[in-house]
Formats: C-alpha cells, sequence, structure tokens
C-alpha cells in the first residue's frame, strides 16, 4: 500500500527521519559558528577528528557513550509502557550509593565476585529508589513526570548529606568515600586487549561497554520476544485495552518502572567502577537527562539508542577537543549543539515527516487499476 502524505515506511521512520534530524541540527549549528567568525566545516573536522581520529579519542568516545546507553534504555523503556521517567538521573546517583556499600564493606570478596556484586548493588538501588514513584504512578494515580523531578531533588540531597557528613574519609576535605579496594573496579579494555598483543591507549573505557550492549540486545528480546514485552507494549499502546486484555496496568507500570532504575546503575558501573573507583559528589554530570534526548533520537528501539549514544558520545568527546583548539568556540557553544540535537529529535521530531512522505511516494510506482470484471 502506498504511503500517504503523513505515513511513512518503518525504515524511513526509523533511519532516515532521525539523520535528516541530526542534519538540520549541524546546519543551524554551522550558522552560529559562521556568525562567531569560525569555519564551520573546520569546526566538523576538528570534531570529528577529536572524537574518532584515533584510538584514543574513540576509546574516550565510547567511554561517554556507554553511559548514555544505559541511561537511554533507562528511559526508552518506560517508553515503551507510554511512561515518562525523567528521575533517571536521579536513580543513577543512589545507585552509585549501593554501589559503594558493597564494595566498601564486602571487600574480603574476591575481585571475580565483588565486581558482580557491585553491579548487583547498583541495580538494586536504583530500581528501590524508582519503586517509589513508581507505585505513586500505579496505586495513586501521581503523574511519573512530576514524582521523578521531584525524587531527582531528593537524591542530591541525600546524597551530598551522605557524602559531606557520613561516608567521607576522616581527615579529608573532599567529599567522597574512601577508594574501593582493588577487586571492585571494572576491567579495563586497554588490559584486555593487552592478552590479545594490542596497544591501546590509556582511557577510562571498560568493559561497562560491552555490558550496555548486552543490556540493549536482552531489552530487545524482552519487549518484542516475551509475553512481559508484549504486555508492556500494550500498556503503552491503549491501557484501557489492556485491561479489557487481562492486563494490569499498575503491575506493568512497577515492573517497568523498576527495570528502568535498574538500567540507570549501568551509569553508576561504568563511572564508578569503570573510572573514579570511589563515590564522589555528581558524578551523574546530568548524564541522566542526555538519557532522554538518547531515547528520542533512538525511537525508543535499542539499536537506535545505541547509535544515538555514539553520537553523543562523538559530540562529548570531539567538543572538548574543539573547545581546546578553537577557543573562540567554547565549551557552551557544544552544550547548545547538542540543545539543537534535542531540539530537532524531540520537539521538532516530525518536521520533516510529511515533505518526506511526500517525496517518497513520487518514486513508488502507482498502483494499477482493477479490471472492470472485479470492480463489477
Amino acid at each position: 500500500m502506498s504511503a500517504t502524505p503523513t505515513e511513512l515506511p518503518k525504515w524511513a521512520d526509523v533511519a532516515v527521519i532521525p539523520l535528516i534530524n541530526v542534519a538540520a541540527a549541524f546546519v543551524i549549528s554551522g550558522l552560529v559558528v559562521t556568525a562567531i567568525g569560525e569555519d564551520p566545516f573546520n569546526a566538523v573536522k576538528l570534531l570529528i577528528g577529536g572524537a574518532l581520529g584515533d584510538l584514543e579519542g574513540i576509546g574516550f568516545t565510547l567511554y561517554y557513550a556507554t553511559s548514555f546507553i544505559f541511561t537511554g534504555l533507562a528511559v526508552a523503556i518506560c517508553f515503551q509502557a507510554g511512561l515518562f521517567n525523567i528521575g533517571v538521573d536521579g536513580q543513577a546517583y543512589v545507585a552509585g550509593l549501593g554501589a559503594a556499600l558493597v564494595a566498601l564493606h564486602l571487600g574480603f570478596l574476591p575481585g571475580v565476585l565483588l565486581a558482580p556484586a557491585c553491579i548487583v548493588g547498583a541495580a538494586l538501588f536504583g530500581a528501590a529508589f524508582a519503586a517509589i514513584p513508581g507505585y505513586l504512578q500505579a496505586k495513586r494515580d501521581s503523574h511519573l513526570v512530576i514524582t521523578t523531578i521531584m525524587f531527582n531533588y531528593i537524591a542530591a540531597a541525600m546524597m551530598g548529606y551522605l557524602l559531606v557528613d557520613v561516608l567521607r574519609k576522616q581527615g579529608q576535605m573532599n567529599p567522597e568515600t574512601p577508594g574501593f579496594p582493588p577487586g571492585a573496579t571494572m576491567p579495563q579494555i586497554k588490559d584486555l586487549v593487552a592478552y590479545l598483543g594490542w596497544q591501546w591507549p590509556d582511557t577510562p573505557l571498560n568493559l561497562s561497554f560491552v555490558l550496555a550492549l548486552l543490556c540493549a540486545y536482552l531489552m530487545w528480546l524482552l519487549i518484542w520476544r516475551t509475553r512481559l514485552g508484549y504486555e508492556i507494549r500494550a500498556v503503552g499502546a491503549n491501557h484501557v485495552a489492556a485491561i479489557y486484555g487481562g492486563i494490569s496496568p499498575a503491575r506493568i507500570t512497577m515492573i517497568t518502572v523498576l527495570m528502568s532504575g535498574a538500567l540507570a546503575g549501568g551509569l553508576a558501573v561504568n563511572v564508578l567502577l569503570g573510572e573514579e573507583h570511589r563515590l564522589i559528589l555528581q558524578y551523574t554530570a546530568d548524564f541522566g537527562f542526555v538519557g532522554i534526548a538518547v531515547a528520542l533520537m533512538g525511537r525508543g528501539h535499542p539499536a537506535g539508542i545505541v547509535l544515538a549514544a555514539i553520537l553523543f558520545g562523538i559530540l562529548y568527546q570531539g567538543g572538548a577537543e574543539l573547545a581546546f583548539d578553537q577557543p573562540k568556540i567554547t565549551r557552551d557553544m557544544i552544550v547548545l549543539i547538542q540543545g539543537l540535537v534535542v531540539l530537532f529529535a524531540g520537539a521538532l521530531e516530525h518536521m520533516f515527516r510529511r515533505p518526506l512522505a511526500l517525496l517518497l511516494t513520487r518514486f513508488q510506482p502507482p498502483v494499477p487499476d482493477a479490471p472492470a470484471a472485479e470492480r463489477a
């Protein structure tokens, strides 16, 4: 059946529209760069070169992308159920507390058990912190957007108090915990590839990247290959029809929000176990909010989320190099580019849908008329 002026084939909706939105964001960014007197093409060259020009840049790009994959998946799994979890940043922050408590109090465990225990601790604390607004949505009809926004502030206040007055090492001024034991770390990629005889620069890229890809695959299996995934999608599509089908929206809401909080814990695993090796103040760096943009750009699909996360990883790493090489293009300018990507991928995601649909209809063969006997 030929596409109508507002309908697109699945491949165009998933792949072409996001690419057009990103291209539009970069065009507008190029105009801004030109307005401040810099060459936009040279800026793009420096940005891409800083992110993908060598193994060191690739390592940092994938390290940032790892965090964005986890947060994007956490937001997207709620999308599938028709929910909007704005609290991924706070849930990831509290998840870091779970990883830190396991690392500091179960340090007697061997590394082969301690690191997985820290991952489980992060997932459990992230899920537990998400459970409260999830329960309020499921049982009290309190809107998840409002409660999760408020819980971000609760997480910030609680973690600030704990790091300053409870968990801080005696005699030190910095609001951070003591260092984790050696077993409470994620293996570094540079160490893993060294066993194969390869050289990799010293970057924070660690095995969390592989874990993030595994979570993306498992989420795809869950949503599109299991009964629970069907129920999640049914509630997201029409919760009234789901009730008639014997599905409990309250139950699905709780399950989905718990999984979202657990996925948010992956940010803690990547940053704390993979790089910092201690719990520090504001370690999430608002990556949970970037996950919203990643989920929107990826259309809620795990494969799209991985690609969108890599794009934002390129912007973060390449933007840092660009700001260093071109002082007039400050870090705030990179934030502007990211904001434009979010604008076109989120608020203006349908702007190019109709023109693309009209363009595609011109390349489709006309549908032949039915024979006269069939019409009769």
